[in-house]
């Protein structure tokens, strides 16, 4: 059962909700709906929900505003806990995980999960959730081992990997690159520029003062020069 303050008051809880780009399988929806069946059967209250949208698991703390405002929001309003859905959506790293759990015992919370893995206070309970924590790690290492996979065969397809490459635009099918000859051209100048040792802000004047313009139709920037000189060694 939740445990109530000394007024008597229902327990507090603070609900953290995750959908990252990698792996949406339990949506935002899902995740409110299981936060808010836990709290009605436990006879807590909800008082706030925090929501990180396209945020890998992985991310550190500072890349997860949503997950420092719902720690803010544990002192704020005197809750006890932080629910997520899944253990999993606290974190996929066990780093990330452990420091999220200090934090939160530092302002009185536990954290918890709706489907009641790991919870509690026991010895039992501090395993299951480090073995929760190292599988889930261990599955986001996996996703992007696939994704890289699959983003590399892709490549060697010659089908578009994210979006169109500086000197290609995408084929009649809608799937596979073919160059295109005006930025290979500049391409090519840009390769000679940096053969002779000049610099990015060089570069970028010689193609201005050529009345040559980047995609964006702008001057041509230092980052710009680099990032399609990149791009290119990288072909």
């Amino acid at each position: 059962m939740a445990r109530r303050t000394r007024t008597g008051d229902p327990l507090k809880v603070v609900g953290y909700l995750r959908v990252s780009t990698e792996d949406q399988h339990l949506g935002p929806d899902a995740q409110r709906e299981a936060l808010e069946r836990w709290c009605a059967g436990q006879g807590a209250e909800l008082v706030s929900i925090h929501t990180d949208h396209g945020i890998s698991g992985g991310a550190p703390l500072d890349k997860r505003p949503a997950l420092l405002a719902a720690l803010d929001s544990v002192s704020e309003n005197g809750a006890g806990v932080v629910l997520v859905a899944k253990r999993d959506r606290l974190a996929r790293d066990v780093v990330v995980a452990a420091m999220v759990e200090r934090l939160a015992e530092r302002a009185g919370a536990r954290v918890l999960s709706a489907n009641g893995t790991g919870n509690g206070e026991g010895p039992e309970a501090l395993l299951m959730r480090g073995i929760v924590d190292v599988f889930a790690q261990y599955e986001r290492a996996l996703i992007r081992t696939r994704t890289k996979a699959a983003l590399a065969v892709k490549k060697q397809r010659g089908e578009r990997v994210g979006s169109v490459p500086y000197g290609y635009r995408l084929g009649a099918d809608g799937i596979h690159l073919e160059p295109e000859p005006s930025e290979q051209e500049i391409l090519a100048l840009v390769a000679g520029y940096r053969a002779e040792g000049l610099s990015l802000r060089a570069i970028g004047r010689r193609l201005d003062g050529a009345g040559i313009l980047p995609r964006s139709g702008q001057r041509w920037h230092p980052q710009t020069v680099s990032r399609i000189a990149d791009a290119q060694e990288a072909a």
